[in-house]
């Protein structure tokens, strides 16, 4: 078996593989992990029950969950991008630059997916990964996400409060906080249908357009984009990525 983690900037999320089966998930958040915590949510483990692999963003949480995994089950992690790599053809000019979290996606994709692909993950930044016809990763676009966005209007301006994030019941808002809910959330989604259209513009209109991440619900929902919902990307990426190990 396989304990997958990746390691978000917001969630660190967890997910348990026998085979491709994907057998018992759980997210413990960024900013309140502790030791007692992942010992409350995977018990005593014995030494050899699964490996683990890691796929993070988060360097000084990997260093820590290596750390506390090791004193737990006697196991050290795999880092996907250290000890395990991801057979996709990087595009990026300086491949280095690009974030794991990406490949990852883009590589489970392919898995599941003809390509051309493109990928949106709405999480704590928008992020768009593509991948052309011949399976080669092409590069992408970042965009702040919708927890950032409305932290900034807070941040940035002297009367604009904190809005919780949720779904719009209007497009045209009749308070303050109406209005920056549905700006918020109208604004991104319609942004990721533009550049959605723009981009197969440029990769074929045949593309398929694939859907991860907190908030992508929403985008879905506000967009109307034909999205194929893949909650468990990165996940299953990781767990693609160790079934295929050398």
């Amino acid at each position: 078996m396989l304990l997958a983690i990746d390691i978000g900037n917001t969630n660190i999320s967890f997910g348990i593989f026998k085979g491709k089966k994907l057998k018992n998930k759980f997210d413990i958040p960024a900013d309140t992990y502790s030791k007692s915590k992942l010992l409350k949510k995977i018990g005593v483990v014995r030494p050899g029950l699964f490996d683990i692999a890691i796929c993070s963003v988060v360097p000084k949480l990997t260093r820590l969950l290596q750390r506390d995994l090791e004193s737990l089950t006697g196991q050290k992690a795999y880092i996907i991008g250290k000890n395990l790599n991801i057979p996709i053809n990087n595009r990026y000019y300086k491949p280095a630059q690009l974030g794991q979290d990406r490949l990852v996606n883009a590589y489970a994709a392919i898995k599941l997916y003809k390509t051309p692909l493109i990928v949106i993950d709405s999480g704590t930044a928008v992020t768009f990964d593509v991948v052309g016809s011949n399976q080669a990763y092409l590069g992408g676009l970042i965009s702040p996400g919708m927890k950032i966005s409305f932290e900034a209007l807070k941040e940035k301006t002297a009367l604009l409060p904190l809005v919780k994030l949720g779904a719009p019941k209007i497009l045209i808002g009749r308070s303050t906080k109406a209005s920056i809910l549905s700006g918020v959330v109208f604004g991104i989604a319609g942004m990721v249908k533009e550049l959605v259209n723009r981009v197969k513009k440029d990769i074929g209109e045949n593309a398929t357009v694939i859907g991860t991440g907190g908030n992508i619900n929403l985008i879905k929902k506000y967009s109307r984009l034909e999205l194929k919902i893949e909650t468990e990307l990165t996940l299953k990426g990781i767990n693609f990525i160790y079934e295929n190990k050398i």
